[in-house]
């Protein structure tokens, strides 16, 4: 089976299997995203959803957060992890939006990586689930499953990882494939125990469960795959 036709299966299965799968980011603009993605870097997406309410009763909207002190944006997203970094980023580029965008979240690549605190992952998340474009984005879960899978080989990097996947995946899958890699990964393809071979829906396709002994036990390493 070639990588392409091994995309299309996974593709194929794995949307049986999540169907409803979407973004774990609660957000209603564009801008909301922007805030929420960059809040999510090294925490649970489930704590930002928890959080951003709160910065939202205090700062409603782009132009408020833009006009905000850091310290005070701070002061609210700091459960988040990296709360000073993270504040100065959301304050910065909300700013931006303002004075260089007219206030709208661009639909590019290219400009949205002009805006602070914003890389390729941020920025593709955005094209697909906001403006319905062509995209991949390449988080822990779709960087651990495409090696471990075999989409991709021995691919760490998450910008090679993502021209990789543009090479197999059609750009109308993209974006979905994705997110249930994150609905997999939890479930299933876990990263903190051993991976729940006997339950998923692609193991008799899977690179990774296909190198295990029928003892069970491993003589690759499972480091190298993620």
């Amino acid at each position: 089976m070639s990588k392409e036709e091994l995309a299309l299966e996974v593709i194929r299965r794995l949307k049986a299997e999540y169907p409803d799968a979407d973004c774990t980011l609660d957000y209603e603009e564009a801008w909301k995203l922007l805030v929420s993605v960059r809040l999510a870097a090294q925490c649970t997406d489930a704590r930002v959803n928890a959080i951003v309410p709160k910065l939202y009763e205090r700062f409603p909207t782009m132009e408020a957060l833009a006009d905000a002190k850091v310290e005070e944006i701070e002061e609210i997203v700091r459960p988040c992890g990296l709360g000073k970094s993270k504040a100065r980023d959301i304050n910065a580029c909300m700013k931006m939006l303002c004075s260089e965008y007219g206030g709208r979240v661009p639909d590019e690549m290219d400009e949205l990586l002009k805006l602070p605190g914003v890389g390729r992952k941020s920025a593709n998340l955005v094209l697909g689930d906001v403006f319905k474009k062509p995209a991949i984005v390449t988080d822990t879960h779709c960087i651990r499953l495409s090696n471990r899978i075999g989409l991709v080989d021995d691919i760490k990097e998450p910008k090679k990882v993502e021209m990789a996947l543009r090479g197999i995946v059609p750009p109308t899958e993209g974006n979905g494939l994705c997110h249930r890699f994150v609905e997999h990964g939890r479930a299933v393809c876990t990263a903190r125990t051993k991976p729940y071979c006997d339950r998923c829906c692609l193991k008799d396709i899977c690179r990774y469960r296909n190198m295990i002994p029928e003892s069970g036990t491993s003589e690759v390493s499972t480091e190298r795959l993620l």
